[in-house]
């Protein structure tokens, strides 16, 4: 079996986006696979909980779950899951890094958990759910000493629940019993393991992918694009001159021109969207920034330019009667970016879409070496993630 779409030389760039696209292509072809999912850490770990590792027939790998301690190891899992198709549960001990049980140098110093599971039809409906935007809460049985076997699968959505097709359905009262755990783990990007009595599911929360909305036409365009894909962006370019097309900047999710009033008509644009305001135009600008905030929910309003030009932009906007309120202010970043200090155009596209994924994130983009306690917020998990 051969998965097109790998690049094996790089697999520790792809996304989230990238691996939820790459399984619903195997999916559809009807290829073998299976997927290896981080548990629980303790200790430190490159990876948190919810990390995901595609796995194919002839061991390669799309995406990693380590910074490279144990890819190699997780691969012969996967190539007996898929053998055998059945799941399994591996836990990696490198508490006390012992160089003659995992080899010379690891660099990992923690306590890792593995679901490694064979790819199947219960994909197919979480990742549809997120694709069109909407959360998911993914419920696997992964230890059980009663009768329910390893992988009985629940889907949990917004309004309903959905057993999988080819897996054990999970019993209401046992999905009841977990049912704060959901409501944390629901719409958001976590994962958590319940132990039940003799039973332990493993609550895993999937949600759209963010997306950033790029208004511009010049060739700046193309470094903020290409970051924001890196990093796990669905972008949407929309120039208001025409300047540009599909074509031109083939790296974008999608490109459209029109108006800049028609900024908010092509993408989605609630809470899950950015948007980057640079079409060096002030006229463009000033409709599409009045357009995102009479129109859209989005958060994070960038503006590229200096302080002057937002404020010349501000009067323009109050003459047309529009007269921004705090609420407005909050949700505008003007100039847009972080204060990395570069000048050149990938470090000005650097600042950007570092701002973005910290907004995203619900954080400052700050210096981690100045805060204390985890790097990332998890629900229930010891340890820390690095």
């Amino acid at each position: 079996m051969n998965i097109s779409h790998i690049d094996t030389d790089d697999p520790w760039s792809v996304t989230e986006k990238d691996l939820r696209k790459e399984i619903r292509s195997l999916r559809e072809a009807g290829e073998s696979a299976a997927v290896a999912t981080v548990m629980t850490v303790e200790g430190s770990a490159y990876r948190r909980p919810g990390a995901k590792m595609l796995i194919s027939a002839d061991q390669r790998n799309y995406g990693a779950v380590t910074a490279g301690c144990l890819e190699d190891m997780v691969l012969d899992i996967g190539h007996d899951v898929i053998e055998t198709d059945e799941p399994r549960i591996e836990v990696f001990d490198l508490m006390e890094n012992n160089d003659e049980a995992w080899g010379l140098g690891l660099g990992c110093n923690g306590v890792i958990e593995l679901f490694v599971e064979p790819l199947d039809a219960s994909w197919d409906y979480p990742l549809a759910t997120v694709a069109d935007n909407d959360p998911v809460t993914v419920l696997t049985v992964i230890d059980s000493e009663g009768s329910l076997p390893r992988g009985s699968r629940t889907v949990i959505t917004d309004n309903a629940r959905r057993n999988a097709k080819t897996r054990r359905k999970i019993p209401s009262a046992l999905i009841e019993s977990v049912d704060d755990k959901i409501a944390s783990v629901h719409s958001t990007n976590q994962t958590y393991v319940a132990q039940l009595d003799e039973t332990r599911v493993l609550i895993d929360g999937l949600i759209p992918t963010d997306d950033l909305l790029i208004f511009g036409g010049q060739r700046d365009i193309t470094p903020v694009t290409q970051l924001a894909n890196q990093v796990g962006f669905r972008t949407h370019v929309h120039s208001g001159r025409g300047a540009i097309d599909e074509s031109s900047i083939p790296i974008a999710d999608s490109v459209t021109t029109g108006h800049p009033t028609e900024i908010a008509t092509h993408v989605n644009t609630d809470e899950t969207t950015y948007a980057i305001v640079m079409s060096h135009n002030l006229l463009d600008d000033k409709l599409a920034v009045e357009t995102l905030l009479r129109e859209t929910e989005v958060p994070h309003i960038g503006i590229m330019g200096p302080n002057e030009r937002f404020e010349e932009l501000r009067e323009s906007l109050m003459k047309d009667g529009l007269q921004l309120t705090a609420a407005d202010l909050d949700r505008i970043s003007a100039p847009v970016g972080l204060d990395l200090g570069g000048g050149e155009p990938v470090e000005i596209a650097l600042s950007i879409v570092s701002e973005a994924l910290a907004v995203s994130n619900d954080r400052t983009g700050g210096q981690l070496c100045e805060q204390a306690g985890y790097i990332h917020s998890r629900i229930g998990q010891k340890g820390n993630s690095e």
